[in-house]
């Protein structure tokens, strides 16, 4: 797992074995996105943060725009790793697992507001990255298999996936609004996690059962 960006980062030791400096400059950008956002450093700024020549890049990667897309699949991979542990810590078929999908989508977004935004912008760029599409794919399909499990555990009936995305819809709404202010400047009292699990509650148990 990644080394989170919101945590003091260290130089890592020279020499790196295969595949170690890949992801030394991977960790490096995940960092400086954090710090500075999407655009505000340089391949160069990545070296010096991860300690290596402005060379090392260009063994595994083509250009920054290479390097980000790999940033943001990784976001996925830990946000699907994410999932997987909080749904695991209540019963298969219950809203609880649902809820929780939700709560890690919105942590994931106040706590790493720069990376959320890349991870979801839909920039031509980005979708010549397969990698990325990939991950985003498999992180959503994992959405879409714990409302199907829903759904058989308590006889729902209508489409898992679309299902999904209503709930996607509203959380990555809600998670927006949080990261830019919005909420703020209209309900500052709002307690946005309980919105999310009640919206969550009232869509889950207004579905049509089956007979």
């Amino acid at each position: 797992m990644n080394t989170h960006p919101g945590r003091e980062h260290h130089r890592l030791k020279k020499p790196y074995h295969h595949g170690e400096l890949r992801q030394a400059l991977v960790d490096a950008a995940r960092a400086l996105v954090h710090e500075r956002g999407e655009s505000g450093f340089s391949l160069s700024d990545a070296c010096r943060r991860a300690g290596v020549s402005t060379a090392a890049p260009y063994r595994h990667f083509a250009d920054k725009e290479e390097i980000l897309a790999e940033v943001a699949a990784q976001g996925f991979i830990d946000m699907a790793s994410r999932n997987r542990i909080e749904t695991q810590r209540h019963p298969e078929g219950s809203a609880e697992r649902i809820v929780a999908l939700g709560r890690v989508y919105f942590t994931f977004a106040l706590e790493e507001p720069a990376l959320f935004r890349m991870m979801l912008e839909q920039k031509p760029r980005h979708s010549e990255h397969a990698n990325l599409e990939d991950r985003g794919r498999e992180c959503f399909a994992y959405v879409v298999e714990e409302v199907i499990g829903f759904c058989k555990a308590n006889r729902i009936e209508g489409n898992a996936q679309l299902i999904a995305l209503q709930l996607w819809t509203f959380v990555h709404g809600a998670a927006s609004l949080t990261i830019d202010g919005g909420y703020a400047k209209i309900a500052p009292d709002l307690n946005v996690e309980e919105l999310i699990t009640r919206a969550a509650d009232r869509l889950l148990f207004s579905l049509p059962r089956l007979a």
